[in-house]
């Protein structure tokens, strides 16, 4: 299945009308399939490679030096999280990957900074968080511009949710599917799920195998060209929507069998608001056709909730 492609400098260099036609092409294509890839997105292509080889010499340590690294009482919000720890909402089967995660590191006087721990620093391979860094401030600011076109196609002041993400509770994750090396249990290597955040950015995948739920409901599977990034919108704008914009369903499935012996690498980064941020339906999204269909929430408490039943949290 080809997904919508967007290119993003329409909207942050193009005419008044380039910026229009950017507006209704992504609201379209959120409305209809909840996925697009992205080009000219502004995250460089020498950073993504990097980044990449950071996270495959951390994940390629040995189990018991990355274990140092697991801070089960942060629930998998910074640094590493073992293998077999996730699963998704719904299903006991855990998914077959390891990660480590990366958050927000804020640099002014804003008092959210006491809600976000300290990030992980890795000392055997040093590189790694300073690559994170750059790599997360770069998704961030795509991340952003993205956000001001939906809020126009929403109906809403371009900066409706800037003051919510600016030093927001975004969160850059690096997965490691280890190579399959014996008959597996289930086909899946990430079972089906809906992201619980805004959206969130997927930097090239190093290997296929992200498929997406269609509304015929199909299995189909997306990959991006080189250049392109991959954005899907997740729970809470879906929520906040009122369902005008689609969360969709996906999950990973496992390679070909001459291709189990490969290790599979990943990077979503998830923008996340403010805690304090209010998931409450929009007005202009409820209507006698879309009756009201979430009690109202913060992105905090959402957030907890959904930890909760993926097992990150107790």
């Amino acid at each position: 299945m080809s997904i919508p492609v967007v290119d993003l400098a329409q909207f942050n260099q193009g005419s008044d009308s380039d910026r229009t036609a950017f507006v209704y092409e992504l609201g379209r294509a959120y409305e209809d399939v909840g996925f697009v890839a992205v080009k000219n997105h502004g995250i460089p292509e020498e950073l993504i490679d990097e980044l990449y080889n950071y996270v495959q010499t951390f994940f390629g340590m040995p189990g018991d030096v990355k274990k140092q690294y697991e801070k089960t009482e942060l629930a998998g919000q910074r640094g590493y999280t073992s293998f077999g720890k996730e699963h998704a909402k719904g299903s006991d089967a855990p998914d077959l990957k390891e990660f480590f995660q990366y958050g927000q590191t804020v640099e002014d006087d804003d008092p959210v900074a006491v809600e976000y721990p300290a990030n992980v620093t890795v000392n055997e391979v040093p590189q790694l968080t300073p690559t994170l860094y750059r790599a997360y401030r770069h998704f961030e600011k795509s991340g952003r511009a993205l956000l001001k076109a939906i809020a126009i196609y929403l109906g809403l002041d371009e900066e409706y949710f800037e003051s919510y993400v600016v030093n927001g509770n975004s969160i850059l994750r690096a997965i490691h599917f280890p190579p399959i090396t014996q008959e597996p249990k289930s086909a899946i290597r990430a079972e089906q799920h809906e992201d619980i955040n805004l959206i969130t950015l997927l930097v090239g995948a190093s290997a296929e195998g992200l498929q997406i739920l269609s509304k015929q409901g199909d299995w189909v599977g997306v990959t991006a060209l080189p250049g392109q990034i991959v954005v899907n919108v997740g729970d809470m704008l879906q929520r906040l929507t009122n369902n005008r914009l689609k969360s969709t369903t996906h999950r990973v499935v496992n390679p070909p069998r001459e291709k189990w012996g490969s290790s599979r690498f990943s990077i979503p980064f998830f923008l996340h608001p403010k805690s304090s941020m209010s998931l409450a339906c929009l007005d202009n999204c409820i209507d006698a056709d879309h009756p009201k269909a979430y009690p109202d929430a913060t992105a905090g408490e959402y957030l907890d909730e959904r930890l909760r039943e993926i097992g990150l949290k107790k």
